[in-house]
Parts: structure tokens; C-alpha cells; sequence
């Protein structure tokens, strides 16, 4: 039986929720092959996914410094370690795709031939639709061991669908190239309207098609494509063309055209830069038209959308934007913050219990808003965490940071301020450091380090986040203020949790 691609009616106007079986617009944080098994069969429109290189899901890889993507790098012994852990993670999102969604699983080089093979186990080889190309980097010259190769400038997208006869589909017609619309759409109205010229004449005879029309007559075997009436019709409307020798053409029209249909080479869509205004650091964040086009063609309004492996969350802004219902799950408590935040100044969108159950928000679930828990995570993780809590920017440079973990900026201050203007005084950046150490006790040397270098950028106020602090660092901490009339605000973890930072954050 030929593949069928079906697009579902667009449903009117979203409702509050898609299915009464499962909640949407949540952000899980926590391993997402338990969160998947809690996850009803057949729930889901469109799943999109796009894992890390690795198993264990350590985000020491978050900022993306050097000391980080190394970590990343590294992360895997060998790809059957990788395919180990994600066999039973894409056979729980197997189970909770609908018939008629859609599957995307996001790769590059360094396993997407075994993922596939994996794949086809799972969803079916004929549930396979496509493998997309897409152009993630400019040329370059790739090395290894000192030796050159081709250069790696693509990304593998995987697309099955959760059966072979049905899926939703909404075509994205593309723009044509101005090459092609030279060569094909030559001719120019007096209007101003740009069109081609095509056959009018058919391989199979339809009713009253053998006539002559103006002396001309189709080659043997051929026949008038419209019936005599219809050409009357053309005529009268100006969409005839008539070549020198007066041969009749059909006239198409440029403006009437849709576009060329969508492939599965996408090099329209660049990758994030350093200086895009969305890029948040992290080290495989993908651009944000990337998933609108997925979302776009494999779902409608208010169908359901989940990123199992979400990290910074650009599936759940396209899918927020576009009018979709989500879910989120990534083990990441930074990143399920990073998101929560993007959310909120991206999509407008309120992160409140109240207005979520209204329809009207989102929530996240599962944060280790515990001591035990936050004894446990990777530093960089806790070190995130802490920032983030305190209304921070974590310092995106986690060698040679000289102290600071993280930066508030007060409110008459700003993270990106105003560039200095010829002819103006110098004016002193604003900011607070925080310091964090993921420790039982910080004592009077983490101490001494941190008031050197406030001494050294000249800080009035500065925070330190530890699990609790020994008399002489409390008592150094006292005498620093005495000595210079700076001020270390001391905060300890549960304080945090329990939100008792009010009044040290004033």
C-alpha cells in the first residue's frame, strides 16, 4: 500500500488542555525514562529529541566553556554505551507516540548510523520517512591526529512517523531561488506580474480535446490539455501565450505559485552564533526556526508536543509559541530553570501553580529543592543552581573565574550596559560577585579568598552560598566589614530553600 501523509483538521480554538490523561505545559525535571513509564499509551502528536553524546547526563556541560565541551566530549566510553542508554528511552516514546504522529530524533556523526539501525527496531523500517540534512556550521577543515579529513558541517534529523498510512502533515512551501525564477519565469506582464510558459496539450485524450484551435493542431499522439470551451475560457482571460511561430502556451503565474515543497537538505536555517540574540551558551542549543519548521509541519494547534531531552528548551518555546500544549523532561535542575526563565521572558507565559491549573501558565515539577539532593549534584550544577536562586547570572567562564561564580546586577545597574559614547567619563560597572561551594563548612580561607577579590574589582557587597559556615570564617566575615566597609552576605542552603533571603538580598 502507497505511504499516505494525511494533515488533521486545525482545531478552531485551543482548549485548556489537549487530553484529559495527561497534563501539558509541565517541565519535569529528573530521568526521563521514569517520567516517560508514568506517560499513558498513544498520548502524544510529536515527539522531538535531541541527546548529548553521553549517558549519565552530567550537565558540568551547560555553559559550554572549554573545561565543559571537554567534559562533553569525553563523556562516552564507547557508542554501544550510548545506544545502551537510549534504547529503552526510545522505546517508552514509541509507546507514547499516536499512530498519526510524528518522530524526530536529532543526531550528528558520532552514532547516527547505529542510531537509525535502532530506530528501525523500534518504530518499524516502514514507519521511516526521512532522513534530514541539516547545515549546521560554514566550511571548515576538520583534523584528527594531526591528519585533515572532510569537514563535518551537518546534523542527522531522523523522522519516523507512529504508523505508515497516516500522519499529520502541514506543508511549508519554500521560496524559489532566484536562479530557477530567471530561467523559468521569463516572461513579465505589462502589469508588472512574472510568469512561465508551459504545454498546453496532454498525452491522453478527455472529452473534447482533438480540435483545432487558430490553425494548430498537437503533435500526433497528443491532445489539447482543456476541452475547447476551457481554452475559449483562457483566451478571454488573457492566459494564453503564443511563442513567435504562434504556438499557444499556457500562461502560470509566479504570484499563483506555492513555493517549492519543503526537502530534506535544509541549509536555509544558520546555526547559533556567538552573537545571536537567542544563544544562552549551551553548547547544542539549536535555533529556534529549526524547531518552529518541525513543529510547524508534524503538529497542529493545541496538539502535544514533548521534548524528552529538553535542555535550554527551544522545542517548548516553538511549541508555545505556535500554539501547541508540551511537556518537557530534562535531569538537569539548571536547565529546568534556564527554561523556566526563557519561558517566562520569551513567551510571556507565568511560571504559577493558581494560573496553570487555569490554563493559563506553566509549572516545573521535580526540582531537588532539598539539601540531600543538592549535596548530590555535579558542581557546576550547584553552582548554577545557587546563582540562578538568587536572581544571578552565572559566570560563563568556569576556569580561572578568580572567585566569582555569578553576578547580581542591581536593579539601577545591567547586565549588558550602555557603551561608553565619545566624550564621556568613565562610569563603573555596578555588581555584586556570589561565590559557591558546594562544601559542609566553608572556613576562614574560602573566606579571605573571596574578600581579596572584592578588594581587587573594588565590590561593595558581595554574596557566599555554602551548606553552612565555621566560627572563624563567620567571624572574618564580621571583621572584613569592620576593616573596609564591605559587606559579605553569608547564605546558607536551607536559607535559600526555605526563602529566608529577603531581607539579605535587600
Amino acid at each position: 500500500m502507497a505511504k499516505k501523509a494525511v494533515a488533521k483538521e486545525t482545531v478552531p480554538a485551543p482548549r485548556l488542555k489537549s487530553s484529559s490523561l495527561l497534563d501539558t505545559r509541565v517541565v519535569y525535571c529528573g530521568d526521563n525514562l521514569e517520567q516517560l513509564a508514568k506517560l499513558p499509551d498513544a498520548c502524544v502528536d510529536l515527539i522531538y529529541i535531541d541527546p548529548p553524546f553521553n549517558s549519565n547526563r552530567n550537565y558540568e556541560v551547560f555553559w559550554g566553556e572549554t573545561k565543559e565541551k571537554r567534559a562533553f566530549e569525553d563523556r562516552h566510553e564507547n557508542t554501544k554505551a550510548y545506544i545502551d542508554y537510549m534504547r529503552p528511552r526510545c522505546v517508552q516514546l514509541a509507546r507514547v507516540l499516536k499512530k498519526t504522529g510524528s518522530f524526530y530524533y536529532h543526531c550528528d556523526w558520532h552514532a547516527s548510523h547505529y542510531v537509525k539501525v535502532m530506530l528501525d527496531q523500534i518504530f518499524g523500517e516502514n514507519n521511516f520517512q526521512n532522513e534530514i540534512v541539516w547545515k549546521r556550521s560554514s566550511a571548515h577543515s576538520d583534523t584528527k591526529q594531526g591528519m585533515s579529513q572532510y569537514g563535518r558541517i551537518y546534523d542527522n534529523i531522523f523522522f519516523y512517523t507512529g504508523g505508515a498510512d497516516q500522519w499529520t502533515w502541514n506543508s511549508q512551501p519554500q521560496p524559489y531561488d532566484e536562479q530557477y525564477l530567471e530561467q523559468k519565469y521569463a516572461y513579465t506582464e505589462h502589469d508588472g506580474r512574472r510568469f512561465k510558459s508551459t504545454d498546453l496539450t496532454a498525452a491522453k485524450a478527455g472529452g473534447d480535446t482533438d480540435y483545432d484551435w487558430k490553425g494548430f493542431r498537437p503533435p500526433k499522439g497528443r491532445y489539447w490539455a482543456y476541452s475547447k470551451a476551457n481554452m475559449e475560457k483562457l483566451e478571454a482571460e488573457g492566459r494564453i501565450h503564443y511563442t513567435k511561430t504562434g504556438t499557444p502556451r499556457l500562461k502560470q503565474y509566479l504570484e499563483e505559485m506555492k513555493g517549492v515543497p519543503l526537502q530534506n537538505m535544509w541549509t536555509d536555517i544558520p546555526p547559533i552564533n556567538s552573537q545571536a540574540t537567542e544563544r544562552l551558551g549551551y553548547p547544542t542549543q539549536k535555533p529556534l526556526a529549526l524547531l518552529d519548521r518541525i513543529v510547524k509541519a508534524s503538529s497542529n494547534e493545541n496538539d502535544i508536543v514533548l521534548d524528552a531531552f529538553c535542555g535550554c528548551g527551544t522545542a517548548l518555546v516553538a511549541a508555545q509559541n505556535l500554539k501547541r500544549q508540551w511537556i518537557g523532561i530534562d535531569i538537569s535542575p539548571t536547565a529546568c530553570r534556564v527554561m523556566a526563565k526563557r519561558l517566562r521572558d520569551v513567551c510571556a507565559l507565568p511560571e504559577s501553580e493558581p494560573l496553570w491549573r487555569a490554563g493559563r501558565g506553566f509549572v516545573v515539577r521535580d526540582l531537588p529543592w532539598t539539601v540531600e539532593k543538592l549535596r548530590a549534584i555535579p558542581p557546576f550544577e550547584f553552582e548554577n543552581w545557587a546563582v540562578i536562586a538568587l536572581g544571578g547570572i552565572p559566570n560563563k567562564v568556569q576556569v580561572g573565574d578568580m572567585g566569582v561564580d555569578g553576578r547580581i546586577f542591581p536593579v539601577s545597574s545591567s547586565a549588558a550596559p550602555r557603551k561608553q559614547q565619545e566624550g564621556e567619563l568613565g562610569l563603573k560597572e555596578r555588581w555584586y560577585p556570589i561565590q559557591v561551594k558546594q562544601k559542609d563548612k566553608a572556613g576562614r580561607p574560602d573566606i579571605d579568598a573571596f574578600e581579596a577579590m572584592m578588594m581587587r574589582e573594588d565590590c561593595e557587597k558581595g554574596f557566599f552560598v555554602s551548606f553552612d559556615y565555621s566560627s572563624d570564617a563567620l567571624q572574618e566575615i564580621e571583621s572584613f566589614f569592620k576593616r573596609s566597609h564591605k559587606v559579605i552576605v553569608a547564605l546558607t542552603v536551607q536559607e535559600i530553600l526555605d526563602e529566608h533571603i529577603a531581607k539579605k538580598l535587600a
